[in-house]
């Protein structure tokens, strides 16, 4: 299974009305299609000197994981309040539909460490800001960033102000 696209799934109305939601969970439970899309993630950054793939919660982790060991490199999660213990760093972001906060150790990486932010979705790109956010306060150079899926419509690519390059396997 190379055709890993086709299994997304949309699912109107989730997590609330008017949103449609990119199901990524079929191409996860397919081994062929979910070794498909992680080596369409990787192919970019192969030759990149990645230190840490920062992972961003919650469907970034699923793919930051494997990404990170694709690539050989350590993972750093970024996650939501509440998750990590010690001393933090904090980033507040808007949503599609709401505001929420992003987090990671602050001694996650060294300082200038290469780091890889990884997403499941680029919708409006504000995760994937906030995780910026804390890549810089981490004093990290920023590689990249790598979505498995974009949704183009929603604009979030014209927010990434970043001379690092922003990748998605697939645009929607």
């Amino acid at each position: 299974m190379t055709d890993w696209p086709r299994l997304i799934r949309d699912t109107p109305d989730f997590p609330r009305p008017g949103v449609l939601f990119k199901d990524i969970m079929p191409v996860l439970a397919d081994a062929a299609a979910f070794a498909a899309a992680i080596d369409a993630l990787a192919a970019p950054w192969r030759d990149a000197r990645v230190d840490a793939v920062l992972a961003i919660e919650s469907r970034g982790f699923l793919l930051g994981a494997p990404l990170a060991r694709a690539l050989g490199t350590g993972l750093v999660p970024v996650r939501k309040p509440g998750k990590l213990p010690g001393p933090l760093l904090e980033a507040r972001y808007a949503l599609e539909y709401g505001e929420d906060t992003l987090q990671v150790q602050a001694a996650a990486v060294a300082p200038k460490a290469n780091v890889l932010l990884v997403d499941d979705v680029l919708a409006t790109g504000g995760t994937l800001l906030a995780a910026r956010t804390l890549a810089r306060r981490l004093d990290a150079e920023i590689v990249g960033a790598s979505v498995l899926l974009e949704i183009a419509a929603l604009g979030g690519r014209a927010r990434w102000d970043d001379a690092a390059p922003l990748r998605a396997a697939l645009v929607v």
